[in-house]
């Protein structure tokens, strides 16, 4: 019979976060995936975890994949983790996850610390809908495009960004997003754990005055959704009525649905926009 892939979550910086199911794992399979084994050697002889390690990172991460792949074929189980957190969360392993489906592989995920929703639980900013877009792209080109689409969205938005970055990054959110409340959690789980609750403005004066030291996530307040649909109603009533109805005749919509849909941008009642048309007429 194949072998199983089994993503184990590893503590983000506090030991005793590992669950028990994790450590049972570890030590029965066959064989650990690490994204860096130079890291992961100390996490398993803490725990004196004897099961052969071996590499798999971003360099190396399809041709390894059909590598670990052909093992499960043959009967090996295999964990995967990463270098903290659970895997396939801004890693690597997504790839190894989906070419197990792709071959008929089984896969298990072994649920654990993950930094995005230790961070966005301790930020004290709404929960219940939000968006992780891990790091920001480095290309500029692709960096603008996602800052822009972040710009009207309302859900909770967290980020990742390392200590010599995070001023800059700050700075560029702030332009882009303007001056919102944020929280910025250094070193979470660990001794110097830190989850600074301010603004834009206040964050970047004050890390560029004392520094920054540790891994660092940035929980952002969300888009104010009344005040977004009251810019989108001052938008759309800055458009002469006609052409605003063409914008929905020409996506084939029926007189009567384009007067329902205009009716709603503008915030008035479908029988306001009917009577215009016709003073228009």
């Amino acid at each position: 019979m194949a072998g199983k892939l089994y993503l184990c979550a590893t503590p983000i910086g506090n030991l005793e976060d590992i669950t028990l199911r994790v450590l049972r794992t570890l030590q029965e399979v066959d064989l650990i995936a690490a994204e860096d084994t130079r890291n992961s050697i100390h996490l398993l002889n803490h725990f004196d975890i004897k099961t052969p390690l071996t590499s798999y990172h971003e360099y190396n991460k399809v041709d390894k994949a059909y590598q670990l792949v052909e093992k499960m074929r043959l009967g090996a189980n295999i964990a995967l983790i990463t270098d903290a957190g659970t895997p396939g969360i801004s890693d690597p392993g997504e790839e190894l996850v989906k070419i197990c489906y792709e071959q008929g592989i089984e896969v298990t995920s072994l649920p654990g610390a993950a930094a995005c929703i230790t961070a966005l639980t301790l930020s004290g900013l709404p929960t219940r809908r939000f968006s992780f877009e891990a790091f920001l792209p480095k290309e500029k080109k692709d960096r603008r495009r996602i800052l822009e689409e972040l710009k009207n969205d309302t859900r909770t938005l967290i980020i990742y960004e390392a200590p010599h970055h995070l001023v800059q990054t700050l700075q560029e959110l702030m332009e882009a997003l303007g001056d919102r409340r944020i929280t910025v959690c250094r070193e979470l789980t660990k001794k110097f754990e830190t989850a600074y609750r301010t603004t834009f403005s206040e964050a970047i004066a004050y890390y560029e005055a004392e520094g920054v030291r540790g891994e660092c996530v940035i929980v952002i307040e969300g888009r104010d959704a009344k005040e977004l649909t009251e810019e989108k109603q001052q938008s759309w009533n800055e458009m002469s009525l006609i052409d605003h109805m063409n914008v929905y005749l020409k996506q084939g919509m029926s007189q009567k649905d384009a007067m329902k849909a205009v009716a709603k941008d503008r915030g008035v009642g479908k029988r306001d926009i009917y009577q215009q048309l016709l003073e228009l007429e």
